[in-house]
């Protein structure tokens, strides 16, 4: 009897005071939400996931080799292109003029470890050579990211 009337108190005072999981639920729930979709993107229940956030910034190679530095910087957008096309690399691109020696970022996708996001940062002829350097950073945002790859493509007139 002590353990209905406990049952039967809790009861009453979330349906008094509170709400039930189910009403929690659909309080908090997306009507929009696309289980597809989402797992296909590798969303958690937020929308969310984890990438590689990766500035660049000048590395330690001062050379003034005009042919190498062309050739490092054409490799180092042969390998962006590269990256883009196996889901690796989302979001690419360069900062203007500042006080440090940031010169652009990446958004590393699909990466599971530091180590395999810096094995993937020596594969850029730039990097590698010393001309950029980086600093790597785990970065917790939308994990409809990705979503934006496909009408990038169809926005630009010229190749950079």
């Amino acid at each position: 009897m002590k353990y209905i009337l406990i049952i039967t108190a809790t009861l009453f005072t979330n349906l008094a005071f509170g709400q039930s999981e189910s009403e929690k639920d659909t309080l908090n729930s997306n009507p929009d939400y696309d289980k597809a979709l989402a797992e296909k993107l590798g969303a958690d229940d937020y929308g969310m996931k984890s990438y590689f956030f990766v500035i660049l910034k000048t590395g330690t190679n001062s050379t003034e080799d005009k042919n190498l530095i062309s050739e490092s910087f054409s490799g180092h957008m042969n390998n962006i292109h590269r990256l883009v096309k196996e889901g690796k690399l989302i979001v690419a691109g360069p900062f203007g003029k500042n006080d440090k020696t940031y010169r652009g970022l990446f958004i590393l996708n699909n990466i599971k470890t530091a180590e395999e996001a810096k094995d993937l940062l020596q594969t850029d002829p730039a990097i590698k050579i010393g001309l950029l350097d980086y600093e790597l950073f785990t970065w917790y945002g939308s994990a409809a990211l990705p979503e934006y790859l496909p009408f990038s493509d169809k926005i630009w007139k010229s190749n950079p």
